[in-house]
C-alpha cells in the first residue's frame, strides 16, 4: 500500500520553489592531510546518515585519497578503503555506489574492460562479484556478461540486485542478492534489449542510472535520450518523462534521487550537459524547479533523511551538501 500513500501525496503536492535547496557553504569532507579527491563519481547516503563517496584516485591532483569514503554527517572520515584486492577485480574506472538496507556496499565501473559489479561489508571485506572484466562489447542479449555497467540498487526485501547496463549494452538487468545469479532483464518500455544500430524505441548509451523510488517503482536514466523511464520491479512499463529534451551531446538525465517534504515528495535529477539540477514531480514529471549551483559535470545524487542533499561533481572534483530552503 505503500504506493498508494505517495500517490495520495502527490495529488496535494504545491509546485516547488525555484531553490528548494540551497549551498551549505559551512559543510566540506574533512579529509586527513594531503589527500586528495579526483573526479567524484558516485555518492550515497546509508541509514545512519553517512555520506558514501566514490571518487577515482588516479584523477586526483596530489595525493590521492582511496576510492571508497564515508564520511559522518559532519563530513568527518569514518573509513576510507578500495582499490586492487584479493579475490575479485577492480575497476578501471570507479562510477557508482550504493548502500543497501543492511549497510552492504555496492560498486559500478564504467572503464573498458569493466564488466563487473562488486560488493563489499562497510569496512571493505569483499563479499561478491557478479560479471567479470573483458574488452568492452555490445551483448545485452547475453545473460553472462554486463557490460561497462553505469548504475545500481538493491532491494533486500525481494532479494534483487538491479544493475543499469549501461555503456556498451542497452537494458536493466536483475541479478540474485543472494548468489549472483542472472533474474530477468528488460530494453526500454520493458522489451527485449537490442543492440541494432537500427533498433527503434530502445535505450540510448548510457543506460546511467537505475532507483527504487518511494512507491516501489523501478526508475532509469536513459541519460542520452533525455528521458527517465519506470517500471514495475518485473519489468513492466509504466510510464516516462522527457527532461530537457532539446539537450544534446550527452544527454540531460545523469543521477535523480527522491525527496519529501513540506512540497511534497520531489524527485531531483542531475542535469550535468546543462550543469544544473531539475527538481520534477515524481508522478507526471512536471519541473518545478532547477538549481544552478556552479557545477562542472554534476554526476551523482543521494538525499538522507533529514532532507540534505549530496551531490558529487566530475570536473569539480568535489562532493556538496545541500539543505533544505526554509
Amino acid at each position: 500500500m505503500r504506493w498508494l500513500a505517495f500517490a495520495a501525496l502527490l495529488l496535494f503536492a504545491v509546485p516547488a520553489r525555484a531553490a528548494d535547496w540551497v549551498a551549505d557553504k559551512a559543510w566540506q569532507p574533512h579529509l586527513p592531510a594531503g589527500w586528495t579527491l579526483g573526479e567524484v563519481s558516485g555518492v550515497a547516503v546509508d541509514g545512519q546518515g553517512n555520506v558514501w563517496v566514490l571518487q577515482r584516485p588516479a584523477t586526483a591532483r596530489g595525493r590521492p585519497a582511496p576510492p571508497v569514503i564515508e564520511l559522518d554527517p559532519a563530513g568527518h572520515v569514518l573509513r576510507a578503503w578500495g582499490g586492487k584486492g584479493a579475490g575479485y577485480d577492480w575497476f578501471e574506472n570507479e562510477h557508482s555506489i550504493a548502500i543497501d538496507s543492511a549497510g552492504f556496499v555496492w560498486l559500478t565501473g564504467n572503464g573498458t574492460h569493466d564488466g563487473q559489479v562488486l560488493e563489499f561489508t562497510p569496512d571493505g571485506h569483499f563479499v561478491m562479484q557478479i560479471g567479470r572484466p573483458g574488452p568492452a562489447k555490445a551483448a545485452s542479449a547475453d545473460t553472462s556478461r554486463l557490460g561497462r555497467p553505469a548504475g545500481i540498487d538493491v532491494d533486500r526485501a525481494r532479494g534483487d540486485v538491479y544493475v543499469a547496463d549501461g555503456y556498451a549494452n542497452r537494458r536493466v538487468i536483475v541479478f540474485d542478492l543472494k548468489t549472483g545469479a542472472f533474474r530477468r532483464m528488460w530494453g526500454a518500455y520493458g522489451g527485449r534489449p537490442d543492440d541494432s544500430p537500427h533498433a527503434r524505441r530502445q535505450f540510448g548509451h548510457p543506460v546511467h542510472c537505475v532507483h527504487l523510488g518511494p512507491d516501489g517503482l523501478v526508475y532509469v536514466c536513459d541519460r542520452q535520450n533525455d528521458r527517465i523511464q519506470v517500471f514495475r520491479p518485473d519489468g513492466h512499463f509504466v510510464r516516462e518523462f522527457h527532461v530537457a529534451p532539446a539537450t544534446r551531446g550527452m544527454g540531460s538525465v545523469w543521477d535523480l534521487a527522491f525527496a519529501a517534504g513540506p512540497a511534497g515528495p520531489r524527485m531531483v535529477v542531475a542535469d550535468g550537459s546543462n550543469e544544473r539540477l531539475r527538481v520534477l514531480r515524481p508522478g507526471d514529471g512536471k519541473e518545478l524547479g532547477t538549481i544552478a549551483g556552479g557545477f562542472r559535470w554534476v554526476h551523482a545524487l543521494a538525499v538522507d533523511r533529514a532532507g540534505h542533499l549530496f551531490t558529487g561533481e566530475v570536473r569539480g572534483h568535489r562532493v556538496r551538501r545541500w539543505l533544505p530552503a526554509k
